[in-house]
């Protein structure tokens, strides 16, 4: 057997075997696209306003007003103010959606869309764990971290298994755009091909930055190939009960003005509220579009003397850290904005189409393969054959 028809066999194997796990994958991935917009919209969209001739509290006056109503600022609640002015100010405890308010009034505007996060949180949870829950999520996780590895040998492997003998047009062009009037295995041989072709390179670097997520080694495999320290698995962090934030609170509003001064072209920041007078606060500030981390920073500022503590840019991590960072968006295309998020989506829709059409072709092959074998050919009788049957027949 050539390597070629064995690697075609260890491809159509792999593919039978995850196939129904890849597919479920790459169709989450697909609904997951733009999740971050479209809970952006569904969340903030209703309370955007910009009232004409009206000035924007200071951060330290919208504080006291929330103070004042019942539940809005709980213990842990950082507040997120963006650059647009129609944009309202976010309470975020956590996940979930947050709490909205008027920048200009101070007015609680109402919370997020609950039912839209828990839509998505549904579906991330058939994309991660194959939707199991407590002790069965590690056998999911392990069941989905093999059929992503499986994925990777069927993208990598139809690399190969495409390339032409020549590279000419008429040999190239038939498998590298869709053909009309096709029908069956001829239709499904098309599609597969052609989805293949032009996916190929952003599947391969999808599926590979979702191994990092999988498995341990291959996270600590990227702080080794660039020579960085490899940091310690963290472990479960105890969270303080939830309660209001009563304590005094220094005035926010100098620093956040500092900060702003420091990062120009600012899209939002957002700060923890501590619950003491004294200390450090720890500012993020974002210039992208929320989902590129090379466009994050973080600030910390001694709260009484305004003085910089620390500045952490990405570019100030190791490069182990850049690039488990790059890992992590690369995989849903946020790290190149809105175009990358695009192609990712794409990419899962190809990965959809390839398993549909490859277990059709697959279904197809062993159907015909039991009709070939169904009805068995009767031998032809040599003259010698039957010489001999006469011999040891009695009566012959």
């Amino acid at each position: 057997m050539s390597f070629r028809k064995l690697l075609f066999w260890m491809h159509l194997g792999a593919g039978c075997v995850a196939g129904v796990i890849i597919l479920i994958m790459s169709f989450t991935g697909v609904l997951l696209t733009y999740e971050r917009q479209l809970l952006a919209r569904a969340d903030r969209g209703p309370y955007q306003s910009a009232p004409a001739g009206a000035a924007r509290l200071s951060v330290d006056e919208l504080i006291t007003r929330l103070r004042a109503t019942p539940d809005a600022l709980p213990r842990n609640a950082s507040l997120v103010l963006r650059a647009k002015p129609s944009e309202p100010v976010e309470v975020s405890a956590g996940r979930g959606a947050g709490v909205y308010v008027s920048p200009y009034d101070g007015r609680v505007l109402g919370r997020g869309n609950t039912g839209l996060h828990e839509t998505f949180q549904r579906i991330t949870a058939w994309h991660r764990w194959l939707a199991t829950d407590g002790e069965g999520r590690a056998t999911a996780r392990t069941i989905t971290g093999a059929c992503n590895f499986a994925f990777l040998f069927i993208v990598l492997s139809g690399i190969y298994l495409w390339l032409p003998k020549l590279w000419t047009a008429r040999h190239v062009w038939p498998i590298a755009w869709f053909k009309g009037g096709l029908s069956g295995k001829a239709r499904d041989f098309n599609w597969h091909n052609v989805f293949g072709i032009w996916m190929a390179v952003p599947l391969a670097i999808i599926v590979a930055t979702g191994l990092p997520m999988s498995y341990r080694w291959a996270n600590d495999l990227l702080y080794k190939v660039t020579g960085s320290e490899i940091p310690p698995q963290g472990g479960r962090v105890e969270r303080r009960p939830e309660s209001r934030v009563t304590g005094a609170m220094p005035a926010i509003a100098p620093l956040l003005e500092s900060v702003k001064h420091r990062v120009p072209g600012w899209q939002s920041i957002s700060v923890r509220l501590p619950d003491r007078p004294t200390g450090d606060l720890v500012f993020t500030v974002d210039t992208g579009d929320g989902g590129q981390p090379q466009k994050r920073s973080t600030l910390t500022l001694d709260a009484a003397s305004e003085i910089v503590r620390k500045a952490e840019t990405f570019d100030s991590n190791s490069a182990g850290r850049r690039l488990r960072t790059w890992a992590r968006f690369a995989h849903t295309g946020e790290y190149y904005g809105i175009v990358g998020q695009t192609i990712a989506g794409l990419a899962s829709l190809a990965g959809v189409m390839l398993v549909w059409t490859g277990i059709s072709l697959a279904l197809r092959r062993l159907e015909a393969w039991r009709a070939r074998n169904k009805i068995k050919p009767v031998p032809r009788e040599t003259s010698a054959g039957r010489a001999e049957r006469e011999l040891t027949t009695p009566g012959a």
